[in-house]
């Protein structure tokens, strides 16, 4: 934990508020949890334990570091917990123990130690952590496969693998309402839409997030996916679809809000996010990946410094 005797001298203004890392980091996974325990129902035991070990494992790495370095231990803020938490809830229930420490080195060591420690990353650990698996792992990030191997029933299949692979006509087979509820096949934490939009207005209204990234995200898939869907309504499927398959919300609301890597200010936050449900929608669309919202918030990311250059000029500057 932070040394409460150290004191840090800076130069005016000032302006803190109440909320601390610890809060924010089981704020948050609250938030989670109103999506992830949905998936825990309809996957099983297997989820649960995938879920436990992410948490576990991430603790774990960031107590090896700090021993390693003969730091204070800094896992009692709950960050690495989050992490955890939050990448458990991108992988499929079937992800093997080896790939979970695995993505689990990678979001805690790789995408934040490494630069730091908590604010000096410039990539969201759960979301970098992710993409690594779904490129080095394609074939065990792929959610119908991950049906065949869990022992109970199911009628329902990855969506926006059909629309890829079929066209758009395969999109009226899932009602908005039946991907609310999570009658698809994804991410543990990703598939339950209803419980993603509940902890996402959860954490907009502590003001844990800024709704200009969350709904500039969404809006962004939605005009982008429109727009497609426009040109050839044959071929591609229409906006709704996009809101409420594969990743879209869970970045919307858990992954493109990240602090450390995501704008500080309302106009570059509202780019942001915009860009980055554009860029969802067209490397689903034309893209080699079924979903791209991973990727997209990773390439948001590395534009975050510029985007975060857009300021009013200082009081008196001609």
């Amino acid at each position: 934990m932070t040394d409460s005797t150290k004191l840090i001298v800076s130069h005016a203004p000032f302006y803190r508020d109440a909320c601390t890392v610890t809060e924010r980091s089981y704020l948050i996974m609250a938030a989670a949890l109103a999506a992830l325990i949905p998936g825990w129902f309809i996957y099983g035991a297997q989820a649960v334990g995938v879920s436990a070990l992410a948490i576990a494992s991430a603790i774990f790495w960031e107590l090896a570091v700090n021993t390693l370095m003969k730091e204070n231990p800094t896992i009692g803020d709950g960050n690495a917990a989050m992490v955890g938490l939050i990448f458990s809830m991108l992988l499929p229930a079937t992800a093997p123990w080896w790939m979970v420490l695995t993505g689990t080195f990678v979001a805690v060591i790789m995408a934040k130690t490494a630069f730091g420690g908590i604010g000096g990353n410039p990539f969201s650990p759960p979301t970098l952590a992710a993409a690594v698996m779904m490129v080095s792992w394609p074939k065990l990030m792929n959610f119908n496969a991950m049906l065949t191997e869990i022992d109970r029933p199911f009628t329902m299949a990855d969506p926006l693998v059909s629309v890829k692979f079929f066209g758009a006509e395969m999109a009226s087979q899932y009602s908005p309402f039946e991907l609310l509820m999570g009658h698809q096949a994804g991410g543990i934490g990703a598939v339950c839409g209803l419980g993603l939009i509940i902890g996402g207005i959860f954490l907009m209204i502590r003001g844990i997030n800024r709704w200009e990234i969350s709904l500039s995200f969404l809006a962004g898939v939605f005009v982008c996916a429109l727009l497609f869907n426009l040109s050839d309504a044959d071929t591609y499927a229409g906006p709704l679809f996009h809101l409420l398959t594969g990743y879209t919300l869970v970045a919307a609301f858990f992954l493109a809000t990240e602090d450390a890597s995501s704008p500080t200010r309302p106009i570059p936050m509202l780019i942001y996010g915009f860009g980055g449900g554009v860029l969802t929608v067209l490397i689903r669309n034309i893209g080699a990946w079924v979903d791209g919202a991973l990727f997209a918030v990773l390439l948001m990311n590395l534009a975050n410094p510029i985007l975060d250059m857009i300021r009013p000029k200082a009081l008196g500057k001609v």
